[in-house]
């Protein structure tokens, strides 16, 4: 993109959040629409479905953002959803999920081999788990996605050098999941391996052609796959190290642990030839004008 297309700070920052704030208000049962219809949600699922609103707003709105603020023509094939060919974006998904299989055998095997856990295999797993691991790697990874290593990146690399927004991105992305949570030096591996993560996100866009298929895919993949392997086909075992499986106790985050830091750091040397590069943009961008 242009340099002097640069959408202000202001609205870069006021933008999710306000359309996070707007979900929240929807779903909320005072006044609004979604709690008069459905009364009955647990204040966690009326947080769920705020969230889900916000990225029905997210999506509707992001064309009007690029338009304005980036002075782009063709929103969805600048933020990398839009693929030269289908074929094209399904041989990215599958490449990212196959990097998210293989990242999760290299921390089942560590478990394993370490006495930390006792496989159980398919049987374990049931049609129910099944669907939520499939919802989770469309949703999280998809959501996350478009989010981070679309919208946001693209934003940052209107103000900022291609290495700094990159990592600028993947700073963003690691501080607003609860890391802190788990406390002490967890909390310090936790951070760390989303920031990782955050990294070997955005350099699968860059090594993709841009497309943001293959992040969703190892994103999502890494969710939902991990989901699947607590759910039914791995048991955790108590004598399991926190270095090892990472921080969390009953329900660990393998990111923030040795393996999953070895792991991800491995991607992001893997991926050392487009570290600096610019993510390729399709088109230039049409006018010059901040929002």
């Amino acid at each position: 993109m242009a340099p002097a297309c640069r959408p202000r700070w202001i609205g870069t920052l006021l933008y999710v959040p306000g359309l996070y704030g707007l979900g929240w208000l929807l779903s909320r049962p005072l006044g609004v629409p979604l709690g008069g219809l459905a009364p009955g949600l647990r204040p966690d699922q009326l947080d769920l479905a705020g969230a889900v609103l916000a990225l029905a707003l997210l999506l509707l709105s992001l064309p009007w953002r690029l338009r304005r603020a980036w002075g782009c023509g063709q929103p969805w094939r600048q933020l990398g959803l839009r693929a030269p060919s289908w074929p094209a974006a399904a041989k990215a998904l599958l490449r990212g999920l196959v990097k998210a299989g293989a990242l999760l055998a290299l921390v089942s095997l560590a478990l394993l081999a370490s006495g930390g856990a006792r496989w159980i295999g398919p049987a374990g797993l049931g049609g129910a788990e099944l669907l939520n691991a499939l919802a989770l790697v469309l949703g999280v990874g998809f959501a996350e996605e478009v989010l981070f290593r679309g919208w946001l990146w693209g934003e940052l690399q209107l103000r900022l050098r291609p290495a700094g927004a990159l990592l600028a991105q993947a700073l963003v992305f690691a501080l607003v999941h609860p890391w802190a949570r788990a406390g002490g030096w967890a909390a310090v591996g936790l951070l760390g391996g989303l920031i990782l993560l955050g990294v070997a996100l955005g350099l699968q866009r860059r090594a993709d052609g841009g497309l943001l298929w293959g992040a969703i895919g190892l994103h999502g993949g890494l969710v939902g796959g991990w989901f699947a392997l607590q759910a039914g086909l791995l048991e955790l075992l108590p004598q399991a190290p926190s270095w090892l499986a990472g921080p969390g106790g009953a329900n660990p985050n393998p990111i923030g642990g040795l393996v999953g830091w070895t792991g991800l750091a491995g991607l992001v040397l893997l991926r050392r030839p487009w570290w600096r590069g610019q993510t390729p943009q399709p088109e230039p961008p049409l006018r010059a004008e901040g929002s």
